[in-house]
């Protein structure tokens, strides 16, 4: 099985900053994408930023929803099944539950993977 654990979840003023931190466990062969979905109060949830690790088709990839580029940033550690969000001049409508995701394979090379998610942590940003 694999569990996905979230952390670093907070309330913090505008224009503060707070690093969420996912860390992937259990039967993993490989990790082929990982991200963060954020869900603000009686909103869906969205992408918010998504590292795609790339195949022999497909190159790297790293996408992030126009509302964070250039203010976030997803970066991960390999060696640790880890990846993390950097969130710097936050504002109040950064407030909402952020959940990490990964697309993981688990049954070796032929496994295209699927979708596992953390339980979600609660950014909430004050004016």
């Amino acid at each position: 099985d694999v569990q996905l654990q979230a952390s670093g979840g907070g309330r913090v003023q505008t224009g503060g900053s707070l690093t969420l931190s996912c860390k992937a466990s259990g039967s993993i062969f490989r990790l082929n994408a990982v991200g963060w979905y954020r869900q603000p109060p009686g909103k869906e949830r969205t992408l918010v930023a998504r590292i795609f690790r790339g195949t022999l088709i497909r190159p790297i990839s790293t996408d992030y929803a126009d509302s964070v580029k250039g203010r976030f940033t997803i970066s991960e550690d390999n060696a640790r099944n880890m990846w993390h969000l950097q969130m710097n001049k936050l504002k109040p409508e950064d407030t909402a539950v952020y959940y990490c995701n990964a697309d993981i394979s688990t049954d070796g090379p032929y496994d295209y993977g699927k979708d596992y998610w953390g339980k979600g942590t609660l950014v909430t940003v004050s004016s």
